[in-house]
């Protein structure tokens, strides 16, 4: 192999000290491999073939970096400081694994440690590290020109992605990628390229490699080099990793390596690979031992060292083998970080106080915290410049704080979700918005497999603080792609809370709550009920709260109490619903004075359970309510849930009414009309009930 730059520069010490580190990710492959019985009970990746890059890698970091391995990155780990038995309780999924107390997979590191680079929590989803990644580095930008943070000349964090030359390919690295080079993050993309994917070759996943791929970027620069030569690893990252520390701008290195392991313990490389034996030429630790031993250090030294360095990984492998498992009570730590806000505060409706729409009490909302909260930014689709949002709901903000706190992002909703990782990580507050509740879906993988599961898979350590606002809901013929209700998809992903307020006082209160929630939120704001001109939704319109009012998430509110004598003669019943359903059952129960009680969840995610078995006591007759399609949502599982739970307090079936079950909402307004509920069929429907 030809080293592709003279050594001489990096220090004896340095080069020493990376050959320890090699034999020992070396020494544990071959450990795993030897005892494969065990060790591979759980899946697991090594990084034989890529040791060289990722150990100049780790060399290079320090306690203010940040860093994204993926999956195939233990010698980058080694290189930061950790030890072989702290990568080895992952391996076992042992309690003390330090990143995620045996919750996921072996290389799946999170960490936030003194004295050693933070790192995110990390997915198994190929390329997914790098929109929160890029999002960290966002946030350090802001920080930084905000004067919120400082660190001396050349010290300045760097972030860095490391990423597979498969993963390119992913739609999300490219929304990455251009913000990267739109706002000039300080990010390094570290492309480790090994030509596989697991069985696909290159020539099957992709028409460009990285570097070729990057340069249609303009602004990140590039570097390609032999990930095999420690010394061109090592002395091409000073390089860059110095350039980003002063400079500010991202890079991209391609680091060509061979993969001399499996793809990983389940899919063995002997089933499918037919150029291992061409591979082992590029063995990047055969070739700093000849290095080394060129430089005039004994071969009985090396020697030494790799004896060392076994017994070392051996101890450790047993140890970390006979370490103690979770408990089964462990299973519920970390579900939700504990939030501040408790108890309802500040006043609902003040003395004086002047009736305000829904669309001003979340834009008063968002001015105030970002007026309290110098960490605090809002991006999203048109919600910067003049537009100010296209329903007006960020309307001058940001001419009021500029166009570093309040901006308009690409049409990428993964980023514009997957990017308040980083960002909360790096220590900033995001407020994002995704314009339409239809356009959400490109957004779900950020929302599965970072956002929500952040806090818990890194057992704690990594919360993830974003409010996400979603425009939602039918409204004057927005037709198929600006109508749709998605709440009971959004539900499904656990570790996410969902708030749907039907009002402006719960829009102020429960935004307010939202933002200083150290947990994801996603608030969904009915279209229909932000200026209240839908027919029958002028209660919408309320006082305005205190600019200090707030919500607890999880508090159910009666909307509309029955009467107590309806109630004392099985008269009365409960409509449990959220959002415009609020206000079709206000107008439908006009036709039933006294007898109907509304209960408004206001949050879907944490549900007031507690509320909605009081009202069924109290009742014993129930609706639930809902503008989705009525088939597999979450209010027919709420239904479930109430006749299993309540069933010997029922006086008649748990009624539930929704949207007809089609595909999509039409455009035109008499179809759009015929689908949705309304207060007349509502009407209808209590009609039956109470008639129980």
């Amino acid at each position: 192999m030809q080293i592709d730059q003279p050594y001489t520069v990096i220090d004896l010490d340095v080069l020493l000290k990376a050959y320890e580190l090699m034999r020992t990710a070396e020494a544990m492959a071959e450990v795993y491999e030897t005892h494969k019985d065990r060790s591979s009970k759980y899946v697991h990746a090594t990084s034989r073939g890529h040791e060289a890059i990722q150990i100049a890698l780790g060399l290079h970091l320090l306690p203010q970096d940040y860093v994204a391995p993926y999956y195939r990155d233990d010698a980058l780990l080694l290189g930061i400081g950790m030890e072989p038995y702290e990568l080895m309780l992952q391996l076992f999924a042992k309690k003390d694994d330090p990143f995620s107390a045996g919750r996921t997979y072996y290389g799946h590191p999170s960490l936030n440690r003194d004295g050693f680079p933070k790192i995110p929590h990390q997915s198994s989803a190929t390329g997914m590290q790098a929109i929160p990644s890029t999002g960290v580095a966002q946030g350090v930008q802001y920080l930084e020109g905000q004067n919120l943070v400082s660190f001396e000349e050349g010290q300045s964090p760097v972030v860095v992605c490391s990423i597979g030359d498969g993963a390119m390919t992913e739609g999300e690295v490219a929304e990455a990628l251009q913000m990267a080079a739109l706002h000039r993050y300080p990010i390094l993309y570290l492309v480790q390229d090994n030509s596989w994917g697991i069985s696909a070759q290159a020539s099957e996943m992709y028409a460009q490699n990285a570097i070729e791929y990057a340069r249609g970027f303009k602004g990140i620069e590039t570097r390609d080099i032999n990930g095999s030569d420690f010394f061109a690893c090592y002395d091409t990252l000073e390089e860059v990793i110095s350039t980003i520390r002063k400079e500010r701008r991202p890079f991209l290195v391609r680091a060509r390596v061979p993969l001399l392991n499996h793809h990983t313990s389940g899919v063995r490389k002997e089933w499918y690979r037919d150029d291992l034996e061409e591979d082992k030429t590029e063995d990047p630790m055969v070739h700093l031992h000849v290095s080394l031993r060129d430089m005039g250090i004994k071969e009985e030294v090396l020697e030494g060292v790799k004896e060392k360095v076994m017994e070392k990984v051996e101890a450790d492998f047993e140890k970390a083998f006979q370490a103690e498992d979770p408990n089964p009570e462990d299973l519920f730590d970390h579900q939700f970080a504990p939030t501040p806000i408790t108890e309802e505060a500040g006043e609902r409706a003040p003395e004086g106080a002047s009736e305000i729409v829904m669309v001003d009490a979340a834009l008063h909302a968002v001015n105030k915290v970002l007026k309290e909260h110098p960490e605090a930014l809002l991006y999203g689709q048109d919600v910067g410049g003049t537009l100010g949002g296209v329903f007006r709901e960020a309307a001058l903000l940001a001419e009021k704080y500029g166009d570093k706190r309040v901006f308009n992002t690409p049409i990428q909703e993964g980023y514009i979700i997957g990017s308040t990782v980083g960002m909360s990580i790096a220590g900033c507050k995001p407020i994002v918005e995704i314009q339409f509740a239809d356009y959400i879906w490109p957004g779900i993988n950020q929302l599965y497999a970072e956002v929500s599961r952040s806090y818990y898979l890194s057992n704690g350590k990594w919360p993830v603080q974003s409010v996400i606002r979603v425009p939602i809901g039918a409204y004057g013929s927005g037709g198929p792609f600006h109508s749709s209700s998605v709440e009971s998809a959004i539900l499904t992903i656990k570790g996410v809370k969902v708030v749907y307020p039907s009002n402006a006082a719960d829009m102020k209160g429960l935004f307010r709550a939202a933002f200083y929630d150290p947990n994801p939120v996603i608030m969904f704001e009915h279209k229909g009920l932000y200026w209240g001109k839908v027919p029958g939704s002028k209660e919408a319109r309320t006082l305005e709260p205190s600019d200090d009012y707030v919500i607890p998430l999880g508090q159910a509110r009666i909307y509309q109490a029955a009467d107590e004598s309806a109630v004392e003669n099985g008269e009365s019943c409960l409509v449990v619903t959220y959002g415009m359903g609020v206000h079709w059952a206000r107008n439908a129960s006009k036709a039933f004075p006294g007898q109907v009680e509304i209960l408004d969840l206001r949050t879907l995610e944490p549900l007031d359970w507690d509320a909605i078995l009081e009202g069924v006591a109290r009742h014993g007759k129930v609706l639930v309510l809902t503008e989705e399609c009525l088939k597999n949502s979450f209010a027919e599982s709420l239904a479930g849930r109430i006749s299993y739970h309540c069933f010997t307090q029922l006086d008649a079936p748990v009624f539930t009414f929704g949207a007809e079950n089609l595909p999509a909402i039409p455009l035109n307004s008499t179809l759009e009309a015929a689908m949705l509920p309304n207060a007349d069929k509502v009407q209808e429907v209590l009609d039956q009930l109470l008639g129980y």
